[in-house]
């Protein structure tokens, strides 16, 4: 009896310090918001034909981390504010607390995190997701 409430006793430390370790840090949450933020500079680039010259995030704050399940793995539901700076040719645009909601996703093996967007399908449903490595 005893050899059992100590062998669940050290799953549920061994269990508490592994999750740790697996929440998103500040720095991937920067990342994720930066691969978001390229795609959307290129597609503007693109259509207004804008030259940007690059941007900053500053001033991360993360106001929640909700775990969650998508298809099957370990996912984090992450929101905040932080400061963004677009660097274009003659002046800096600063934008002040801009609000992000991120996905973030922890794979299989551990090693590699990938930034989850969701895709709608009919009638506003929520049908699958959209998944880029965040590096």
């Amino acid at each position: 009896m005893v050899r059992l409430v100590l062998t669940g006793i050290l799953l549920v430390l061994v269990t508490a310090c592994g999750s740790i370790g697996l929440l998103p840090t500040n720095e991937l949450v920067q990342k994720a918001i930066a691969l978001g933020l390229e795609q959307t500079q290129q597609k503007l680039s693109q259509q207004l034909d804008l030259d940007f010259q690059g941007f900053e995030i500053k001033r991360l704050s993360i106001t929640q981390e909700q775990p969650l399940t998508i298809e099957n793995l370990p996912a984090f539901r992450v929101r905040g504010t932080y400061d963004l700076i677009v660097k274009l040719p003659k002046r800096r645009l600063t934008q002040p607390q801009q609000p992000f909601d991120v996905y973030l996703q922890i794979q299989q093996e551990g090693k590699t995190w990938r930034s989850l967007i969701p895709e709608k399908g009919s009638k506003g449903t929520q049908s699958n997701w959209r998944s880029y490595l965040v590096e």
